[in-house]
């Protein structure tokens, strides 16, 4: 069986042949921005459009007139917090102080487990909705949570729903699931004891990362309810890649396309081109296919075959993207192609042949992203694929392409994820973008900074491969512009691409609007969204969807006892942001003095 066979196929499956899903749930929900005011509309004097700080020319007027230049305030604390009542704000504060507290962070599951056995679970669950739970989780269930949509949409802000139960492991239970996941029938047959060793190391902490639960809610229901419930038209559903199937596929997947990328790097060092810009790394043909041929890798007649299709190779060079290409084109998975290992020097197969079993399971989540993307469209939802540790991200990566030259050939309905604490990020979103440009489709990404460090850079240093993690904060700064300027120009160039800045960093937000403006890019072509988690970042949130922008929050829901690990993930990802939180703490007291003073201190918002 053929990836070309495989991946194509996609396409052609049906709802009912689906197996439940043992993971994640997601559903999306957005909002319709309001049409801009006229220009001879008086401004409200609360509305976070002012004349001062971040100036950015943000609404395209006609030629004959002046463009008017607009700005964020972020620091008008009234527009920023006028959704949020005086015992919201008090509860903001509360939270965010403790989340400074390293002992609180570190110890907070063990610290909840107790809080369990003295208070009961019922104090203990009113408790949590009071603090914790109440402060960055919507709900329950998707009847719950409607109350905290609407409301965030009559002041502008969408929603992305997240069903974020998580199943809750020990470290022995967690090692065990992951490697019977992880190892396949092939490696556990010829006793590949080493890579065992190797995979085992920190997989127990990301097997919980994994939504089991997302199995039941699959089943139960039609397939599409877990992407399209509670969502608007042009509403967003994020999802899981390793909620479709067992990560183990998507290892061994990910494991050929380093290995493919691997080998052209060293096929371009031997042309002297391994210091070039990734999309610069053209390698002339007939030296390739001498390469190639030296090295062992098949017949001259075979190697010539590689590189007869209707464009491949009729330049006379073959570039990243064309040598990506002949996987889909010539591998076989019982058949596959065979590279030169680094360390030992001699030819090996790309990948150890799959059992029937795990080509069934490939296949399994193969529909399964399908039936999601399908009626994903169907219901006007743009579907956001996560992103997740690198072991497993090429993969995802390569199967969301997949999906994207499939159902964005007319507009931007599948988004991938690029995590721009990795070194290599901005060599990804380039070569995206550009595989998007040749190919006719709509780009869509989503950047994030990245939430595994510690996971990669133990595994990193147990293995003993390069840590693939930016040296500091002030490095995935850098990167996380150089990728956002980079998507920017291309949509300057071509309206054809997307970008979600999912970000809590106020100087790269106006980084944003600085760039919008340059490139007079107005919020109201939907090419710029922002994204930011529920209960953090208000102050970025709210005045944005006032001023008109596309703007969404990340809103988790779950039952609290299955929630509770999502929280505990989410404080330890999130614990160097919330240690530095001091300006929303401080704008959260003004906003509490402004109140005070002003005779509104029971302030409820209207709407």
């Amino acid at each position: 069986m053929s990836y070309c066979k495989v991946i194509p196929a996609v396409a052609r499956v049906k709802p009912a042949h689906l197996f439940g899903v043992r993971l994640r749930s997601t559903a999306a929900a957005s909002t319709q921005h309001k049409e801009p005011k006229s220009e001879d509309a008086p401004l409200d004097p609360s509305c976070a459009v002012v004349e001062k700080p971040c100036e950015v020319d943000l609404i395209r007027r006609k030629a004959h007139t002046e463009r008017q230049r607009i700005s964020i305030d972020f620091d008008n604390t009234q527009e920023a917090y006028k959704s949020k009542d005086t015992l919201e704000l008090l509860r903001s504060l509360l939270v965010f102080k403790l989340c400074t507290f390293d002992f609180l962070v570190d110890k907070n599951k063990e610290l909840m487990d107790l809080s369990k056995k003295v208070f009961g679970q019922r104090l203990f669950e009113k408790l949590m909705k009071m603090t914790f739970y109440g402060q960055f989780v919507a709900g329950e269930d998707q009847n719950t949570i409607k109350p905290l949509i609407e409301k965030n949409q009559a002041f502008g802000v969408g929603s992305v729903l997240d069903y974020s139960v998580e199943e809750d492991l020990t470290q022995e239970e967690a090692e065990k699931k992951e490697m019977d996941s992880c190892v396949s029938e092939a490696e556990k047959e010829s006793h590949a004891s080493q890579q065992k060793r190797n995979l085992k190391v920190d997989l127990g902490k990301c097997v919980q990362m994994y939504r089991a639960p997302f199995l039941s809610q699959f089943t139960k229901s039609a397939p599409g309810n877990c992407v399209v419930a509670g969502s608007s038209v042009d509403g967003f559903s994020a999802i899981k890649m390793t909620a479709l199937g067992r990560p183990q596929f998507l290892l061994q997947f990910s494991e050929v396309l380093v290995k493919w990328r691997r080998f052209f790097n060293l096929l371009a060092a031997h042309q002297g081109k391994d210091g070039m810009a990734i999309l610069e790394q053209k390698l002339e043909l007939e030296q390739l296919q001498d390469s190639l041929i030296k090295l062992g890798v098949g017949a001259k007649s075979d190697i010539e075959n590689w590189f007869t299709g209707e464009k491949l190779g009729s330049s006379g060079t073959i570039d990243l993207l064309d040598w990506n290409s002949l996987i889909n084109d010539t591998t076989k998975i019982s058949n596959l192609l065979v590279v030169p290992n680094m360390e030992s020097g001699h030819l090996e197969p790309l990948l150890s042949k799959f059992t029937d079993e795990e080509e069934k399971q490939m296949k399994r989540m193969l529909q399964r992203m399908d039936v999601l993307a399908k009626h994903a469209v169907e219901n006007g939802v743009r579907l956001m694929v996560d992103a997740e540790q690198t072991y497993f991200q090429p993969a995802i990566s390569r199967l969301t392409l997949e999906m994207q030259r499939i159902f964005n050939r007319e507009k931007p309905n599948i988004f991938n994820t690029y995590q721009c604490y990795l070194r290599e990020a901005y060599d990804n979103v380039s070569v995206d973008v550009e595989l998007s440009r040749r190919e006719g489709w709509y780009f869509g990404a989503k950047l994030v900074r990245g939430a595994y460090m510690c996971q990669e850079r133990s595994r990193a240093a147990e293995i003993g491969y390069e840590d693939p993690i930016n040296p500091d904060y002030e490095a995935t700064n850098r990167m996380y512009h150089k990728c956002l300027e980079y998507i920017l120009e291309e949509i300057n160039h071509n309206r054809m691409a997307n970008v979600m800045v999912a970000s809590h960093n106020e100087d790269t937000v106006k980084f944003t609007l600085e760039k919008m403006n340059e490139t007079s890019l107005s919020p109201t072509e939907n090419k710029v969204c922002f994204g930011q988690l529920l209960g953090m970042c208000d102050q970025i949130s709210f005045p944005l969807g006032q001023a008109g922008f596309p703007v969404y929050k990340y809103v988790p829901y779950g039952p609290v006892n299955e929630v509770i690990p999502y929280l505990s993930r989410r404080a330890q990802e999130n614990r160097g942001f919330m240690k530095g939180s001091q300006r929303e703490r401080s704008l959260l007291w003004k906003e509490l003095k402004r109140r005070l003073f002003s005779g509104q201190l029971l302030y409820k918002p209207a709407y």
